[in-house]
């Protein structure tokens, strides 16, 4: 079967294809950790974080699930390597930097926007972002490694922030992008608990008793995720400049 998509019936069939005396697709494609994650990853995209199982993802890659505990020993070391992959997504961005090269409002900004595109290209699979264990307990999604908060906190201690003042970015830094980009990709389809709720179900009639509701609702609905991200990214970074001074003054 020519279609890898992953609904319905449409998985690859290795047992058909040996009968038709086709090669399975294991057989054209020698499995490895690496295209197991991108695999998952495809299919989290396609059809959601809950339905992934190690016996669907099998189905997906023509082989059975017991295939995949060689490269991956659990589910759970699956989603960490899901994790992994779209941290490495953020590093490998053209535009994202390891150091400030133009002062660090310029590397926080790449970084954001960087953050930003990869939970916009894998909106159903970012949430895996927030709620995966971190190396460390104490590491705050979505800078989701021990390597960007390094790489972090050292580009602020470069540009004259304090360790306290550094801290103190971090912290606001990263709660703004994780609060922003669940909000986001939730429109986007992604399972985010209490979030999900963003789909617009309500009839006319059941905002006719509220009608200032109903006269802005057009403006109520509009998607301004793009512009609230930048006007957003603009406060944050102008509260950390007076954090950062009162922090050199003192």
């Amino acid at each position: 079967m020519s279609d890898d998509s992953t609904t319905g019936d449409d998985y690859p069939d290795a047992d058909r294809a040996v009968v038709e005396d086709e090669p399975a697709p294991s057989s054209r494609v020698p499995l490895s950790r690496e295209r197991i994650v991108a695999a998952a990853l495809e299919f989290i995209e396609a059809n959601g974080l809950p339905g992934l199982t190690m016996r669907r993802l099998g189905e997906k890659l023509g082989v059975e699930a017991m295939a995949l505990y060689r490269y991956v020993p659990s589910k759970e070391d699956l989603l960490d390597a899901v994790v992994e992959s779209l941290v490495r997504d953020v590093r490998s961005d053209e535009v994202v930097l390891d150091a400030p090269q133009d002062g660090w409002q310029d590397f926080l900004q790449r970084l954001a926007h960087g953050v930003r595109r990869m939970a916009l290209d894998h909106p159903k699979a970012f949430p895996l972002v927030a709620s995966r264990p971190a190396e460390a307990p104490w590491l705050r999604p979505p800078l989701r490694s021990l390597e960007w908060v390094e790489t972090f906190l050292s580009g602020l201690l470069e540009e004259g922030f304090s360790d306290e003042a550094a801290i103190e970015g971090y912290r606001a830094y990263t709660s703004f992008l994780l609060g922003h980009l669940l909000l986001e990709v939730a429109v986007h389809g992604a399972d985010v608990g209490p979030l999900d709720v963003l789909d617009d179900q309500t009839g006319e009639a059941g905002v006719s008793a509220y009608p200032t509701v109903a006269r802005l609702r057009d403006a109520l609905s509009e998607d301004r995720s793009a512009i609230e991200f930048e006007e957003a990214l603009e406060a944050l970074l102008d509260r950390m400049t007076v954090v950062r001074n009162e922090h050199v003054e003192g």
